[in-house]
């Protein structure tokens, strides 16, 4: 997935237990660690708004972008390779 959850990272920083957060924001501990091991396939702007407001951080803090190897693109250029 190209999107990269750093919830892991402002827990950090803010010392902070996984427990603690999900608590200040109201949601479980299970679902939090769902979302912090990228393994979630959406999230709500309200639960990313309230995370925000309880690691004092802004949504970029949590969320960025890795570029993602196309499987595809491999074989393709290989068939091209040897044909």
């Amino acid at each position: 997935m190209p999107i990269v959850v750093d919830i892991d990272v402002m827990l950090a920083k803010r010392k902070m237990s996984v427990g603690e957060l999900a608590e200040r924001v109201g949601i479980t501990p299970a679902n939090l660690a769902v979302l912090k091991n990228g393994r979630a396939k959406a999230v709500r702007f309200a639960t990313l708004a309230a995370l925000c407001e309880a690691l004092d951080c802004q949504p970029g803090d949590l969320l960025r972008r890795e570029a993602e190897v196309a499987a595809g693109a491999d074989s393709a250029q290989a068939v091209n390779a040897a044909g």
